[in-house]
């Protein structure tokens, strides 16, 4: 296969929103075909009308959960028999927590790292060998700062991170003789509707001015004074899953407005 041949497939878990739906833009502008896996089934194929109708690419979405294999193996299935080979890889799925590590339970580190760590381990064993096969793929997965920093009320989400991070470093060094590349970008805080949805919790919690003096506080941290957007990470995932990034392989880039300079 051209490393330059048109028409790529790539499959983005976690594709219905976010980062792995911006990431899912970025990619159909480029004529790539795309697989939307999502545990909300109906917000993955909603967005993949979206994207048939507006940009011309063939698009679908499907409900997977990515912490359970034998779905995963059904999705790659799917896949091949509809679009014949899969070259593109984003593993954008996650959950996410806002605990004490003291508060938290067994429970809780269990949902955290079948999502986390376990659900990138599947995905990767299930789409890596057709790539290995047809020796051309390019695989990034989201990862964190805070895998790389630690990170206060974080704790177990920070440590499966961290775990990808490890993972795909091993990986890469396993299968870069057959030209495939793993990448792994590390959003810092980013406008998502997952973070959204926590920020909301907290609002509750503290109160509006408590609030609002947390939001001060943080914003302080991001020397370009302002939070992510989901296409600020976008465009990151979207350069290294392209030929332009072919030399580029178990790399670790943080897109985080300066949060942290490691």
């Amino acid at each position: 296969m051209s490393t330059s041949a048109p028409q790529r497939v790539a499959i983005i878990t976690g594709g219905a929103r976010g980062i792995g739906l911006a990431t899912a833009w970025m990619l159909a502008a480029k004529g790539d075909q795309i697989v939307l896996a999502d545990l909300d089934g109906d917000l993955a194929e909603a967005a993949a009308a979206r994207l048939r109708s507006e940009t011309g690419v063939a698009a679908i979405g499907l409900r997977v959960d990515i912490s359970a294999l034998a779905e995963v193996e059904r999705m790659t299935k799917t896949v091949l028999e509809r679009f014949e080979r899969i070259d593109v890889l984003i593993n954008s799925a996650a959950v996410l927590d806002d605990k004490l590590f003291l508060a938290s339970l067994p429970a809780d580190w269990t949902r955290m790292i079948d999502v986390c760590l376990y659900g990138a381990m599947h995905v990767l064993h299930a789409i890596l060998p057709g790539m290995v096969e047809r020796r051309y793929g390019r695989v990034v997965c989201i990862a964190s700062d805070s895998a790389r920093l630690g990170q206060a009320r974080l704790s177990y989400y920070a440590a499966a991170k961290a775990g990808v991070i490890a993972l795909v470093k091993s990986i890469a060094q396993e299968v870069g003789s057959s030209g495939v590349t793993l990448n792994i970008v590390t959003p810092g805080a980013t406008n998502t509707e997952l973070r959204q949805e926590r920020e909301a919790g907290l609002r509750r919690q503290m109160g509006e001015e408590k609030y609002a003096r947390r939001q001060r506080s943080v914003l302080r941290l991001y020397p370009l004074g302002r939070l992510g957007e989901p296409d600020d990470v976008a465009a990151a995932v979207a350069f290294l899953a392209s030929d332009q990034a072919a030399w580029i392989t178990g790399q670790v880039l943080s897109v985080n407005g300066g949060f942290a300079m490691p």
